[in-house]
């Protein structure tokens, strides 16, 4: 599989615009003017004018721009494009791939874990076998077992945010906004890592790229070429194996907070969660709440309550 990057002029633009006319076209890419969908090549051409040319046939299809392209950057890899089938999408199918996850967002007790990282071709090969998908589908011993194979050969970045500090910056910015930064900045240390991010780098959608990028106004540095979709841990195999080692993280820092309080805390957010929250601040104090949950959920508020 080839990847070609070219910045095209307006004219050239014009031209791949009508010479792929009858071929399905996607808006939907943040900071782009139009894709093309074709079986063999996904043509992106963004507002910079920079066109990239990515699957096995990508050569092909930028012959006709290269002569006048202004710059190019060619990346070739031994992958293979599998064949297109009616329930699977091309960019599911275009590796090397970047995917990014979180978790801990819907449970009172922990922290909140963001992992991206880039997944190739061997990687999917390699690990097939071990069924890995979203997290939440998953148990959490086979995610003990699984992670760790992982993390030990993807390149990954991974960002924690315990209690305190999750408390702390939430007065100033709503759970979507927190997530959004994350995410960014997850990206922003994966490409340091790795020197540079793949052609495609998809988010688990958490919120409409327009705001996710509003929510990052003030930011040093933002990763903007990136794809957005729903339950896409279930669709991409980078996001899958983020969603893992974010898993795993978590659970390994839930079992450390359990271990220093001598305490069972309860995942999730429901009524069982209330019950475990009240018998902790019966033993460790209100205060201490702080340190263990996030105190904006309405928990807390029927914590106080039953407290009365």
């Amino acid at each position: 599989m080839t990847t070609i990057s070219l910045l095209l002029s307006p004219a050239q633009i014009e031209f791949l615009r009508k010479l792929y006319a009858d071929s399905p076209i996607v808006t939907s890419v943040p900071y782009s003017l139009f894709q093309v969908i074709e079986e063999d090549c996904r043509i992106t051409v963004y507002a910079s004018h920079k066109t990239v040319f990515q699957g096995k046939n990508a050569e092909e299809h930028a012959a006709l721009f290269q002569a006048g392209a202004i710059t190019q950057t060619v990346v070739k890899t031994s992958a293979k494009l599998p064949k297109k089938t009616a329930t699977t999408s091309l960019s599911s199918l275009v590796f090397p791939q970047a995917g990014s996850d979180e978790v801990g967002t819907g449970d009172y007790f922990g922290p909140v874990v963001v992992c991206a990282c880039i997944t190739t071709q061997k990687d999917a090969d390699e690990f097939g076998s071990l069924n890995i998908t979203d997290s939440k589908k998953m148990t959490d011993t086979a995610i003990l077992e699984v992670a760790p194979k992982l993390m030990a050969a993807l390149s990954y970045s991974l960002l924690v945010v315990d209690n305190d500090k999750y408390n702390e910056v939430h007065l100033k910015h709503n759970m979507n906004a927190i997530k959004a930064i994350l995410h960014n900045q997850a990206y922003v240390h994966l490409k340091k890592k790795a020197g540079q991010l793949p052609a495609l780098c998809v988010v688990d959608q958490f919120s409409p790229a327009p705001n996710y990028f509003r929510y990052l106004e003030g930011e040093a540095e933002i990763e903007r070429n990136l794809h957005f979709e729903t339950k896409a841990e279930s669709k991409y195999f980078s996001v899958a194996c983020a969603s893992v080692i974010a898993r795993y993280t978590f659970l390994k820092s839930f079992h450390a907070m359990e271990e220093h309080y001598s305490f069972s805390f309860p995942k999730g957010a429901g009524t069982h969660v209330d019950e475990a929250a009240v018998e902790f601040v019966k033993k460790f104090g209100k205060n201490k709440l702080c340190h263990v949950a996030k105190i904006h959920f309405k928990n807390t508020e029927k914590v106080e309550n039953l407290n009365k």
